[in-house]
């Protein structure tokens, strides 16, 4: 609906980044998302931006998602994302878990469930694969 809209491209890129990645941010750390789902999810993305004429289709891809400050169109990529807030996440989880009960009670049923995805043991992953 954002790329039929008659907005200028500037304005549907701000409205994809605060109206559609927030649904999908919600659901990080709750879903287990793949990367090949995250992925697929850009690649969608940009063949829609390609149909609905507002975005070249030779176009560079990477251009897309740097900032505006830094002379991009300021997209935010869905696997960046993703990882951003699964360390933020951890983070919050390893820093407030003496002050809140709640906090607590989501580390100890992470510890007790051996099979479970980790929101911690995740984050360490992709700490050390970015390192």
């Amino acid at each position: 609906m954002i790329l039929k809209s008659e907005l200028k491209v500037r304005n549907k890129i701000t409205a994809i980044g605060a109206l559609a990645v927030p649904v999908l941010r919600h659901s990080f750390g709750i879903i287990n998302w793949r990367t090949e789902e995250m992925k697929r999810i850009d690649r969608k993305t940009r063949k829609m931006l390609t149909i609905y004429k507002t975005q070249h289709p030779t176009a560079d891809i990477d251009r897309l998602y740097v900032k505006r400050k830094g002379e991009g169109r300021g997209l935010v990529q869905i696997e960046v994302a993703y990882r951003a807030d699964i360390i933020n996440i951890a983070e919050y989880l390893n820093t407030n878990y003496k002050e809140d009960r709640f906090v607590n009670i989501v580390k100890s049923h992470e510890s007790t469930q051996p099979n479970m995805n980790s929101i911690i043991k995740t984050a360490a992953k992709i700490t050390e694969e970015l390192s």
